[in-house]
């Protein structure tokens, strides 16, 4: 196995940099995935029926707070590849660990919010509207929690075999997947809550 020394670690080796160009092909199809879900959200978003309407089952408060809880994450998990970049494992593992748990934070006010809307009444039964948003809130949702199994993984290896090329190719990729979440959130933000309150 060649390594590129006047390369980051993460692309060293010609095969890291065919494992990122092909993460970015994945991360096409993901953005195909959600502006289907966008998608349908719009188209569906006015036909409420009998039940409430966006602005009637919107908060404030658990919204700022998710999104400010995500990209704190974004910025900790970038943080966290800086410092692999530096070979800085232990600083990487802190960061990485603490861009994890802001994401159990996202998923434990995303639940309240899912047991909210559900106590109101706002089920995937009640209209077009509520199955709309919740399938799109589940989707990223269960994107976040397959994000906090794989990067509990990334830092087991890293704290296991160290930062190889192998390791810091697989840390970026996971970093590159949570910023994606990331950009994902801050339309779901815009476009469905802050759209649907006003």
């Amino acid at each position: 196995m060649h390594i590129d020394n006047s390369q980051p670690l993460e692309y060293s080796t010609q095969q890291n940099q065919l494992n990122i160009l092909g993460f970015w092909i994945f991360l096409g199809a993901e953005i195909m995935l959600f502006a289907t879900l966008f998608t349908a959200y719009f188209t569906l978003e006015g036909r409420t029926g009998s039940g409430p309407a966006p602005a009637d089952i919107f908060e404030i408060t658990p919204v700022l707070i998710e999104t400010l809880v995500l990209l704190t994450s974004s910025f900790t998990i970038g943080l966290g590849i800086h410092a692999m970049r530096l070979g800085r494992k232990n600083a990487m593992i802190t960061f990485f660990a603490i861009t994890l748990l802001l994401g159990l934070c996202f998923l434990g006010v995303e639940i309240y919010e899912f047991m909210h809307y559900y106590h109101i009444g706002a089920t995937y039964q009640t209209s077009a509207f509520t199955a709309a948003l919740l399938t799109t809130l589940g989707t990223h949702g269960g994107h976040v929690t397959l994000g906090l199994f794989w990067g509990t993984f990334i830092i087991l290896q890293v704290k296991k075999r160290g930062l190889t090329p192998e390791t810091a190719n697989k840390s970026f990729i996971f970093s590159l997947y949570w910023h994606f979440l990331d950009v994902v959130w801050i339309f779901i933000f815009s476009f469905i809550y802050l759209k649907g309150m006003m």
